[in-house]
């Protein structure tokens, strides 16, 4: 998948450290001194002025969100005296105007953000308010009591918190889900390795005219989901940001880092690829493709998409209660590899760096992530309409979930979370396989501080857009030397120096762990 979906940014603030501190939202979110009932609600803290509350989210805005958003509406105003609109940057331009919306220093109060969207990187821009203890303490309380320490730890940067993290875990090795149907109709053999997907892939392309056999996901991304396969878990390496090409191996105390695209095993992976391109695996028009991978596959378009088990086991739910006439199944082609889970930073919210409602949005996180009534809203939809509890911890799906999914509420994940009674078995058993399976490696909470590297890592991933991208859709008929040619470039545009720096920081980590 064209990425993983998704690299952007985020950001974080020097000028939010001190001039969005506490004393200074507090006038904003607070006109009245005197108390009243929900500041007796609140724990003292004064919410006798209204305030309107504005956060970005990634994602489609959800068909039934006026409905939904009404319902939450509701109860923060009786809650906390504020309400929330959201504003929704869809899939296939998220990552171009997300990183815009923090440079242009817009009007809002709250923002997803992750680790995949560029929260490290952008967390040096300054962007985000910095969080603090105190902060924290008086203004998100349960968020306090009920979140692990080592959550708080691995959401820092250079020392400061810039996100209030996800509080449930989750597997982000990502899958192949494919058409098990076709699998059958040409008696091929079981997908369980990347010798028979490309088979699978193959045959599909020889086959079945009006389906491409597989269509990435769209992103501005220097690797692809496959990649994250094909590299990361077969080889069991850790491939840090998507920007940069570099790696190491999971088992290497020594955190020694390498030039991906200098190793045998990416050329390698490059004649694989190479093949499944001159096959007609996918779209000769792949690099320029917006399409949504999930729709098409859902319509019976593509034959295959990978993405990690939660998200496609949700995709699997879906069809199956639409009646989908296809037989899809999911496919683990390195079953026998590390896996690893995601840290806390995989979905978070920030607050941004201007807010003027400071202490009202962290309220509001507090809220979404720890009472049932605004968490079971924000991400299950209104009860008796987009679900109805099924007990157990779980939820039942109705005909109209799906108008209220789709986009970034992972953010308030936390253990109130409910389970889709009809989420496959074979998600979740794989997902109790790989508990089995995890592997927490020396450099699982490092964070990469690249501001003495900026430039010279905006000039690195230039060279991976231009050069690296159409090598990895086999689009480049000499491998030998469009490998060249790609680490000629990246040379020239500071390889050696990020590389060391990168290096230094992970010395200095390593020793301090000792």
């Amino acid at each position: 998948m064209l990425a993983l979906a998704l690299t952007s940014v985020m950001a974080l603030s020097a000028c939010g450290s001190n001039g969005n501190n506490d004393s200074n939202s507090t006038s904003s979110d607070s006109s009245t001194p005197a108390a009243n009932d929900a500041s007796t609600a609140t724990g003292g803290i004064d919410t006798s002025k209204e305030v309107k509350l504005k956060m970005i989210f990634v994602g489609p805005k959800p068909v039934d969100y006026d409905s939904v958003f009404t319902e939450i509406n509701k109860v923060l105003k009786e809650k906390i005296n504020a309400t929330l609109e959201g504003e929704f940057l869809d899939w296939s331009d998220w990552a171009q105007k997300y990183p815009l919306k923090l440079a242009a220093n817009e009007n809002f109060d709250l923002i997803y953000s992750a680790n995949w969207a560029g929260y490290n990187d952008q967390a040096l821009k300054g962007g985000f308010l910095e969080l603090t203890e105190d902060m924290l303490q008086k203004y998100m309380p349960k968020t306090w009591a009920a979140m692990p320490s080592v959550s708080w730890g691995q959401a820092k940067v250079n020392g400061k918190l810039y996100m209030v993290p996800q509080n449930n875990g989750e597997s982000v090795e990502k899958l192949i889900l494919y058409r098990e149907d076709l699998r059958k109709k040409y008696n091929l053999p079981e997908i369980n390795s990347p010798e028979s997907y490309a088979t699978y892939l193959k045959t599909i392309a020889a086959n079945e005219k009006g389906i491409v056999p597989f269509e990435p996901e769209t992103g501005d991304w220097k690797y692809h989901n496959l990649d994250r396969i094909l590299l990361k878990q077969q080889n069991e390496w850790n491939m840090f940001d998507l920007d940069m090409p570099f790696a190491y191996k999971l088992d290497d105390a020594t955190g020694k880092v390498f030039n991906v695209y200098e190793t045998q095993e990416f050329k390698d992976l490059l004649v694989y690829y190479k093949d499944l391109a001159d096959n007609n695996a996918w779209s000769k028009n792949v690099l320029n493709s917006k399409n949504d991978h999930q729709a098409d596959f859902k319509a019976g378009k593509v034959a295959s998409i990978t993405h990690n088990n939660g998200t496609l086991g949700s995709l699997i739910t879906t069809m199956q209660q639409e009646k989908s006439p296809y037989e899809v199944k999911l496919a683990d082609i390195n079953p026998d590899k590390k896996k690893s889970v995601a840290i806390s930073t995989q979905n978070g919210t920030s607050i941004h760096a201007t807010s003027k409602n400071v202490e009202r949005s962290l309220m509001l996180v507090d809220l979404m992530q720890n009472d049932e009534q605004l968490h079971d809203l924000i991400m299950y939809g209104v009860n008796g309409v987009h679900y109805t509890p099924a007990g157990d911890g779980k939820y039942a799906a109705t005909d109209k979930s799906a108008n209220f999914t789709g986009f970034s509420n992972w953010n308030f994940n936390s253990p109130l979370n409910l389970t889709n009674e009809a989420f496959p078995q074979e998600a979740s058993d794989l997902v109790k396989k790989w508990e089995g399976q995890v592997y927490h490696y020396s450099l699982e909470t490092f964070v990469f501080d690249n501001s003495n590297v900026k430039t010279e890592l905006a000039n690195l991933g230039n060279v991976m857009l231009r050069y690296a991208i159409p090598l990895e859709y086999g689009l480049i008929k000499d491998i030998d030397k469009g490998i060249e040619e790609l680490n000629k470039q990246l040379k020239a545009a500071g390889l050696d120096k990020v590389q060391a720096e990168l290096q230094s920081q992970i010395d200095a980590f390593l020793a301090n762990q000792k």
